[in-house]
């Protein structure tokens, strides 16, 4: 909460009490210092987020209304819909092989949810992400089942390495009937039989499968080949569409490491293209990962340290991009935190621990604080992970909404925050903070508006002193809205005090 400095007594007090005489102006005291007549870079990223699709999305889940109410009223562009394979019916629309003039399309569960967030999303550009592809179109030693009910999970549906059509036509041809379906009203089945949906949603943008190299280990070679193939069938469905490639996981391990850099210096490349292969942007995603032996104190340390290691990898592969394809736009479309605790998901015997809710707090000021760097970088969109994550094995710690009342958290609201004050077009002007652990940027919005972005990356108060604030209006995510909308007052003198984790908008009136 953002607040008139003559509420700092106590704060300090006890922090000499605990630690002594120190020096309050170096430890609690920053200084933001503004030049509004220098414009420094004009804003081209966009905050928003992506939604996995899961049985609590589907019709008959208590809390289906509740989410796509938050997904609407977040009214943000480029969202990403992911359909992942712990889910297969979910995820996958044609779960069976065709054989004997047979087909086995089914759309059932797929369209329960898949429709309701194109309705949701209407009249934002939205990524579409149906990236599963059937198990049965990979070799594998025998067929790869699935549960027969929608909402049960099975981790292990994603099996296959190798494709069995080695000229990528099957794969391909799934893909253009899934657009087809959404887009067209419909489409030919392999036999030649129509199937009618009556939808023709518009689908500005289709990401090509999700973190191959993790999860079926694509070769850059590979990969780069499904892509082309996929991009023409939807193509030649709907020639407007634009595309999204890579979607690489996060670059931790030394794996990853190692092969996450070629994905990038041989997709980039276009002559590893057939010709017109659009690359209209590249995607790619970033998770803090706290040990499995740090309390609460110790990881703001450790996810703001994982974030500015981050930070340097995504100025080695835009330095790839402006060499290779300087036209690609870039989306780092999955930010967050994954505990140490949901890592674990899976394991003999584990149960999910509580999370605390100052947990979400230090999430919803790292992802600000994500977006305020990204947005330094020239990133095109930064996507808070995810809209709706719960226990067992589908990432509790990444949710934005309550998996039982669908009630947001504060990192919904911080988003909402963004979305709301800042985004394309801001000019962004020269702004220094004199305390590392408060992060801050000016900006001029595109009506002429002179705002601030405020971040406290640790749990504790920081003043603040940037000159001329006095009458501003503070709009705040902090640890008392948490679970409620922003609160806002105004500020009373040059001085304000952010709470542990606060995420702070000022704008000068």
């Amino acid at each position: 909460m953002i607040r008139p400095i003559r509420f700092m007594l106590i704060p300090l007090v006890l922090s000499i009490c605990l630690f002594g005489a120190v020096d309050l102006a170096q430890n609690w005291h920053a200084t933001v210092v503004i030049n509004w007549n220098k414009v420094v870079r004009i804003t081209k990223t966009v905050p928003t987020y992506q939604i996995v699709g899961s049985p609590l999305m589907l019709p008959n889940s208590p809390i289906h209304d509740q989410v796509y109410r938050d997904i609407h009223n977040l009214g943000a562009d480029f969202v990403r819909y992911q359909a992942w394979y712990p889910f297969p019916k979910i995820a996958v629309a044609e779960l069976k092989p065709p054989h004997d003039g047979k087909t086995y399309w089914d759309f059932k569960y797929m369209d329960a949810i898949v429709v309701d967030f194109l309705k949701a999303t209407q009249g934002h550009k939205v990524i579409m992400n149906l990236a599963t592809i059937p198990e049965w179109m990979f070799k594998t030693p025998k067929p790869v089942p699935y549960p027969a009910d929608p909402s049960q999970l099975d981790p292990g549906y994603e099996q296959g390495t190798e494709l069995r059509d080695p000229t990528m036509k099957e794969v391909a041809g799934y893909f253009a009937r899934l657009a087809s379906w959404y887009t067209k009203g419909g489409f030919k089945d392999e036999y030649g039989h129509w199937h009618e949906s009556g939808y023709h949603f518009r689908i500005p943008y289709w990401e090509v499968l999700n973190e191959v190299e993790a999860e079926h280990r694509m070769s850059p070679e590979t990969y780069t080949r499904l892509y082309d193939a996929v991009v023409q069938a939807i193509q030649r469905v709907d020639p407007n569409t634009n595309f999204v490639g890579l979607a690489l996981a996060e670059e931790d391990g030394p794996w990853l490491q190692r092969v996450l850099p070629d994905f990038f210096y041989y997709f980039l490349n276009h002559k590893n293209h057939a010709p017109g292969i659009p690359l209209d942007m590249i995607s790619y995603h970033f998770y803090a990962t706290p040990a499995s032996d740090e309390n609460p104190y110790v990881q703001q340390f450790t996810v703001f340290d994982d974030v500015d290691r981050f930070l340097a990898v995504v100025k080695y592969i835009q330095a790839i991009g402006q060499h290779l394809s300087p036209e690609t736009r870039t989306d780092c479309d999955e930010l967050g935190i994954i505990s140490a605790d949901d890592m674990a998901q899976g394991e003999p015997g584990h149960v999910a621990k509580p999370i605390p809710d100052s947990y979400w707090n230090l999430s919803a000021a790292e992802f600000a604080y994500l977006y305020l760097e990204l947005s330094h970088l020239g990133i095109n969109a930064a996507g808070m992970s995810s809209g709706l994550g719960f226990p067992n094995y589908y990432y509790p710690s990444v949710t934005m909404m309550d998996w039982r009342t669908g009630q947001p958290n504060a990192r919904y609201w911080a988003l909402k925050l963004l979305i709301e004050n800042a985004g394309p077009g801001d000019k962004q002007v020269a702004t220094a903070s004199s305390l590392p652990f408060v992060a801050a940027q000016a900006y001029i919005t595109p009506t002429g508006t002179r705002k601030v972005l405020l971040v406290n990356k640790r749990n504790s108060p920081f003043e603040v002193t940037i000159n001329h604030i006095d009458g501003a209006k503070a709009v705040y995510v902090d640890q008392e809205t948490n679970f409620h909308p922003p609160a806002s007052n105004l500020v009373s003198s040059d001085s304000v005090v952010l709470d542990g984790y606060e995420v702070c908008v000022l704008t000068l009136l």
